[in-house]
């Protein structure tokens, strides 16, 4: 997709509208960067070979259109309050109206319900995409905002949605959607603190998901029983797919640990009691449908293919260093930690 000259150039307006939107100092200079980012991805999401494509981006549109243009309009009228002196609670109450339409620009709940339905109708590679690097935007114009009670509401709420909702899906991408909703819970309670928590926590959890949608991607996988039909000739590979999976949804000793403990360690020195123990519990709701796909693979007995296809997984060496590095470097970040 990258290597055709007019999506390279709309990736490249991708990333540019990013770091507009991050280094803008002004409301105004932030939302055109947003509007930029969203007319170059709907060129990247049509695609001429899934007739489905043009529904998930008309969806996207409509989505992020309806919360841009409710965006500049608060945008207009704290800029108007604020040059007339107005009240103190009629600027908070803008800043909630500016908070909630960047939420659903992220696919926060309870505005998460365009994200599954777009996600479910686009490949891999654009999902990825919007998994990882379209977050980064949004994510920062909210830790301008702050709203401690709102933040927790929408923390809460996206960690419900998320691990509630995943439990029964049978497709991969819609169980990527609402495990990406359970992460935006805790990232959005990590605001609360610092954002130092929230970009370790944000960069840990885009390298768990690349790695994984890569695997998805280089065996062509999207549903469940394929994973148990397409990777049983290959027990290595599916171990570190599984490996990933379980790190994402944050079981020790992974990589995938450390930034929710870190998060949990904050979030009781700042006596967030009630919020760390609420999302933890709700966490094992998420990682429950891990453990499923995990253990019917691995450890009980399920349908073997009685005749095998070769698959050139070219990247099969960069994957299992990748994959280890998941593994083996909880220890030394751990060790990092506790000497701060």
């Amino acid at each position: 997709m990258f290597f055709i000259p007019n999506k390279f150039l709309f990736f490249c307006m991708l990333l540019g509208s990013t770091m507009l939107t991050i280094s803008a100092n002004s409301w105004l200079g932030a939302w055109m960067g947003l509007e930029i980012n969203l007319l170059s991805f709907i060129p990247l999401m049509s695609n001429t070979k899934n007739i489905f494509s043009t529904e998930a981006s008309l969806k996207y549109f409509l989505t992020q259109a309806f919360a841009s243009s409710t965006l500049v309009f608060f945008i207009i009228l704290s800029f108007m309050f604020f040059l007339n002196y107005l009240s103190l609670n009629m600027n908070n109450m803008m800043k909630m109206f500016m908070l909630s339409s960047l939420f659903m620009k992220l696919g926060a709940a309870p505005f998460h319900f365009w994200f599954p339905a777009v996600m479910e109708n686009l490949s891999w590679n654009i999902n990825m995409i919007l998994l990882t690097w379209q977050k980064i935007g949004p994510m920062i114009l909210i830790s301008y905002l702050s709203n401690e009670i709102y933040f927790q509401f929408v923390a809460l709420f996206s960690t419900l949605v998320g691990s509630l909702g995943g439990l029964n899906q049978t497709n991969l991408r819609k169980i990527m959607a609402f495990s990406s909703i359970n992460h935006i819970g805790w990232m959005i309670s990590s605001l609360l603190m610092n954002n130092t928590l929230w970009k370790i926590y944000f960069m840990i959890y885009s390298f768990l998901t690349i790695l994984i949608i890569f695997s998805f991607l280089n065996y062509n996988i999207y549903f469940i029983n394929q994973i148990y039909l397409m990777m049983n000739f290959n027990p290595i590979n599916k171990f570190l797919l599984y490996m990933n999976f379980l790190s994402l949804g944050g079981l020790p000793p992974f990589i995938g640990f450390l930034p929710k403990w870190m998060i949990i360690n904050n979030l009781i020195l700042n006596n967030y009691f009630i919020l760390m123990l609420i999302m933890s519990l709700l966490t094992l709701i998420n990682l429950y449908y891990y453990l499923r796909l995990a253990i019917n693979s691995l450890l009980m007995l399920n349908i073997e293919q009685k005749w095998f296809i070769k698959i050139n997984f070219k990247n099969n060496y960069l994957m299992i260093m990748l994959s280890m590095i998941s593994l083996m470097s909880l220890p030394l970040f751990s060790i990092f930690y506790m000497l701060m």
